[in-house]
């Protein structure tokens, strides 16, 4: 009797035991989620840091030796073209230019009393010609002097906004003394440098021939609320940087932007018929991206790929896959290469839709 107990305890046991153990495999089956690479056309943002500057940006200089007698603008005023900005001492200028005037005028009573003589044969047409030469050197004179007036008064050369006040009234200025800047805001060039792949692939695109549009992300991390063109591009590629600078202009119809800021050129790059796969399916070892590739018997393998260019969440494959490829989409750190594995496939556009949530 107590034999037959004791087996009986085994038997259940052992039964037990086996139970365990199918629980256990049942438990261990893992089902991965696997999709293919989708193949279209799409585009990515890149962007270049850039400098922002006016269209137009000149130095004003005094043109005359002098004191600096009116300042009539302000710093940072809006002024209208032919606005009068300083007016440096004119005294000196107009006495020359009395003086000028009345040796025109001299000269012109000579002329006429010349041409008297000459009429009644009294002089030589040598002497009329003398006296009508010494009339055009005084008018000469009378120009001259009337210019070196004008140079005393300084008008803005075109509409826009002044700089800082480099002197103050009472100074005395030399010529060529910098006076302020003025900048012309109505338009804004903004240059950004772009490497020489990059600067290949836009001059052989479509791109080049229709002044490609982009937009301006300021520092303040908005973007600009117009958008620039490119039109034109440096003639010769910067040997230390391996660079080109590029030129868009942007209209500036608020006046938001200024001369001297810095922010960054957000240009749209087409990449057309190209192999997209989710950054979440590709791992990397030294530098080097891989993916693993299902076959038809569900073994993966363990295949390195040639990124082209990166989007959120997503990598332009250049090399190593097709878009008739299944690839492992999660659980990349659970399987080995050469391994078997249960799949269930995943539609790509299902994928794609919720590439967010798959990344995470």
């Amino acid at each position: 009797m107590k034999k037959t107990t004791v087996f009986t305890g085994l038997v259940m046991l052992l039964c037990l035991a086996s139970c365990e153990e199918h629980k256990e495999e049942k438990h261990e089956v893992v089902t991965f989620l696997v999709t293919n690479p989708v193949k279209k056309d799409t585009s990515i943002t890149k962007d270049y840091v850039s400098q922002i500057h006016s269209i137009r940006h000149i130095e004003l200089r005094a043109l005359e030796r002098g004191y600096l007698k009116n300042i009539y603008v302000d710093e940072g005023q809006h002024v209208t073209k032919g606005q009068r900005m300083f007016q440096i001492m004119p005294n000196i200028y107009q006495a020359e230019l009395q003086k000028a005037k009345a040796e025109s005028n001299a000269a012109e009573i000579e002329l006429n009393n010349t041409q008297l003589l000459a009429d009644g044969d009294v002089v030589s047409p040598n002497e009329l010609a003398m006296a009508k030469a010494n009339l055009d050197k005084a008018n000469a004179e009378v120009s001259l002097a009337q210019t070196h007036l004008g140079f005393t008064s300084i008008k803005a050369p075109f509409d826009g906004i002044m700089d800082h006040l480099e002197a103050r009234e009472g100074s005395l200025l030399d010529e060529g003394e910098l006076l302020t800047t003025l900048s012309d805001n109505s338009k804004m060039w903004v240059y950004f440098n772009v490497p020489e792949a990059e600067y290949l692939d836009y001059i052989m695109s479509d791109a080049k021939q229709n002044n490609k549009d982009v937009a301006l992300l300021m520092a303040n991390n908005k973007r600009f609320n117009q958008k620039g063109i490119v039109e034109t591009i440096e003639g010769e590629f910067d040997s230390e940087t391996g660079n080109i600078a590029f030129r868009a202009t942007f209209p500036n119809p608020d006046g938001i932007l200024r001369h001297g800021e810095t922010g960054s050129i957000l240009m749209s790059v087409p990449y057309k018929d190209v192999v997209i796969v989710p950054q979440k399916a590709t791992f990397e070892i030294l530098d080097k991206t891989y993916v693993f590739v299902v076959d038809k018997d569900n073994v993966v393998h363990q295949r390195e790929l040639t990124i082209g260019a990166e989007l959120p969440h997503l990598f332009i494959v250049d090399k190593g896959l097709s878009e008739n490829d299944t690839i492992l989409l999660e659980g990349i750190r659970m399987v080995k290469d050469q391994e078997k594995i249960h799949t269930k496939l995943v539609d790509p556009t299902t994928v794609l839709s919720n590439l967010a949530l798959y990344a995470e």
